[in-house]
C-alpha cells in the first residue's frame, strides 16, 4: 500500500469540515469520520516527515479547517506529540 500525501490528508481534512459546515453530520458521525482518516494514516502512512506534518496541521488550523483541539488530538493520534 502507498503512503497518503500529505496534501490528500489535508484534503480530507476539508472534506470532513465541508460535511461538519453544511451540518449534515452528527458531533458522534464527526468522530467517526476522522477516527477512519486516522486509521487510515496509520495503516498505510504518511509520505511527510513530522515537521511537515505538524506544519500541515498548524496550517489546517490557521485555515480553519480543523481546530486547536483537534490538531492535538490528531498529533497524539500520530505520534507527532
Amino acid at each position: 500500500m502507498a503512503p497518503v500525501t500529505i496534501a490528500r490528508f489535508v484534503q480530507e481534512l476539508e472534506k470532513l469540515k465541508q460535511v461538519s459546515d453544511a451540518e449534515k453530520l452528527k458531533p458522534q458521525e464527526y468522530d467517526s469520520r476522522l477516527a477512519r482518516i486516522i486509521q487510515e494514516l496509520r495503516e498505510k502512512g504518511i509520505d511527510a516527515d513530522r515537521a511537515a506534518t505538524t506544519a500541515a496541521l498548524a496550517d489546517a488550523v490557521k485555515r480553519g479547517i480543523i481546530t486547536p483541539p483537534v490538531q492535538a488530538h490528531l498529533q497524539r493520534r500520530l505520534g507527532l506529540a
